[in-house]
């Protein structure tokens, strides 16, 4: 008992020590009075978090059994959580919403700030602060809350929040997370995958108790904003959304995963199994030097799929405050993450007189849709043939230079989209697994207060996700919902193709499965408010970017 006292007394002083610091560094109870002009200083400490800096001294310098460097600050600081408020185009897509519907400025303010700045968000709540974004707000560098917005989705954000029984539900998505609040319960907590830590050394250094939990391992956890609705506006701007269950689902990754073969049985893996790989032989702590060598260590790479954003992350680091190093193994890592995420196969082909037919069968290897998240994605077959001279005899699904598809529809027109195809039999048809947002009205928008459903959604389902039971916010839309060869992680295309004279000798193909972060009809829609700032600052960085694409999976053939 008298240890556990002086345990206790320890974290008092060491609290008052916190919020002394947190005073001096930015993060004070009272944000209104400061007139302090901040850097981006990644060591800050607030009533409630901790930057990331403060947790290097320990938790950088990692090494696991096969001396491969796992230091979990320097894993992060590339990804796109770390990056989630310097994002450009998140920034300028925050600000087109903003500028196209003015009165939900507060409401835009607080439900991105939530996930993409959520240290800020969550402590300007707690002391009864205003939540925004631009102007004064969180991204301006005099603002109290800038160190907690610029370090994104940081290590305190993230380990401390709880489960509060909401986790996986519609109570807990949309940034619904739970914080325990220090203003009524001084217990600071860090939650974490083993169940046995080493408690004291990281108590006594900060003031925070390593715990177990075993949600920090789970997708509710990860459910919490990659699980995304909306409300949305008609057309005269005002709401026409009426309850969180009418809202958009803007991006529902956690229950595409729920209802496929990856959430349960034999082949069950959780985000972080595919997004957190293991390892084994980590000692997860410089200090003390005495801890042994943990297993199943979650590296904190966080890969996903945007290398267009990492590479001009890498770029333009000092115009978007860009500290970390090591972006080219961060594209590496996630062009390694696409390969993995699906291929393309040939079912059959056959070369009758002047038709040519093929089968392509794409499947889906990862745990959610293909792709997934923010509508702005797309992946697309380019299919390719050549005569036996080398000559192009056919292409559907070129890209051009500026990331527009050749004969896209929605390339060339921001009202129209391309339809999803079970057979194409001309050049200028291009299957493309896509969300086209609709709004009230029923038509294409790319505004997302005004979406309301979707007018087509064929991004291929994963294992096990059956398109004909599954819940609303994840039912396929358009044309792919009647065709009979898309369902169950796959979807097979017909190529039927008149070669004409060019059937001499032999003919060649290839087919290729291409992703891009950023279609064309969103960043074309996006420039149509250049004259912001935010906008104009990102047209002119995409202008300059060098990745419009990405490949997945290439397969040839041959007749």
């Amino acid at each position: 008992m008298g240890r556990e006292i002086n345990q206790r007394a320890k974290y008092v002083v060491l609290t008052l020590l916190i919020l002394l610091l947190a005073a001096c560094y930015g993060g004070s109870s009272a944000p209104s009075t400061s007139t302090s002009t901040f850097t981006n200083d990644p060591n800050f400490l607030s009533t409630h978090f901790a930057g990331s800096g403060t947790c290097t001294t320990c938790h950088n310098g990692l090494t696991d059994g096969a001396a491969n460097d796992v230091s979990i600050e320097s894993d992060w600081s590339t990804s796109m959580m770390a990056n989630s408020t310097r994002d450009p185009f998140w920034r300028a897509k925050v600000a087109s919403e903003m500028q196209r519907n003015p009165q939900l400025k507060a409401l835009l303010a607080d439900k991105c700030s939530r996930c993409h700045a959520p240290m800020a968000s969550v402590e300007a709540k707690f002391e009864g602060s205003t939540v925004e974004l631009f102007g004064d707000g969180f991204l301006n560098p005099q603002n109290v809350y800038y160190n907690l917005a610029m370090d994104g989705v940081s290590c305190t954000a993230c380990h401390q929040i709880e489960d509060d029984g909401n986790l996986g539900t519609l109570n807990g998505f949309s940034g619904k997370f739970s914080i325990v609040d220090l203003g009524t319960n001084t217990e600071r907590t860090a939650f974490g995958q083993y169940a046995d830590p080493v408690s004291n050394p990281m108590f006594n250094n900060t003031g925070i108790w390593p715990t177990y939990a075993a949600h920090i391992s789970s997708s509710e956890m990860c459910a919490t904003c990659h699980n995304l609705k909306t409300p949305f506006v008609d057309s005269s701007g005002a709401v026409a959304s009426t309850t969180p269950e009418s809202e958009f689902p803007e991006q529902m990754v956690y229950t595409e995963w729920e209802n496929s073969s990856f959430a349960s049985g034999a082949t069950a893996q959780s985000c972080q199994d595919c997004h957190m790989p293991k390892t084994d032989g980590v000692k997860i702590s410089t200090r003390p030097n005495f801890l042994a060598a943990r297993n199943d260590f979650s590296r904190h790479t966080l890969v996903g799929a945007n290398t267009t954003m990492l590479d001009i992350l890498s770029r333009n680091k000092v115009e978007l405050g860009v500290t970390a190093d090591g972006f080219d193994t961060a594209i590496t890592r996630t062009r390694a993450m696409l390969v993995s995420a699906a291929d393309i196969e040939i079912v059959s082909q056959n070369l009758v007189g002047d038709e040519l037919t093929v089968q392509l069968r794409i499947n889906n290897h990862s745990g959610h849709k293909l792709p997934t998240g923010y509508p702005s994605r797309r992946v697309y077959i380019h299919f390719v043939v050549r005569d036996n001279t080398g000559a192009i005899v056919f292409e559907s699904g070129k890209t051009n230079s500026d990331g527009s598809i050749v004969a896209a529809d929605a390339d060339t027109d921001l009202s129209r989209y391309e339809s999803h195809y079970d057979e194409i039999t001309q050049q200028d048809q291009v299957q493309i697994y896509e969300a086209i947002m609709s709004d009230t009205d029923n038509n294409v928008t790319y505004t997302l207060l005004r979406a309301a459903s979707y007018l087509k959604d064929n991004r291929i389902p994963p294992a096990g996700f059956d398109k004909n039971v599954v819940v609303d916010d994840v039912l396929v839309s358009g044309e792919a919902m009647i065709d009979n060869n898309f369902n169950f992680g796959s979807d097979l295309v017909t190529y039927r193709i008149n070669i004409g004279s060019a059937s001499i000798n032999t003919i060649s193909y290839t087919a290729e499965l291409k992703y891009q972060s950023l279609a064309y009809g969103f960043i074309t829609d996006l420039f149509l408010d250049n004259t912001n700032p935010e906008v104009a600052k990102f047209e002119a960085l995409y202008d300059e970017a060098t990745i419009r694409s990405e490949t997945i999976s290439v397969i040839n053939g041959t007749l």
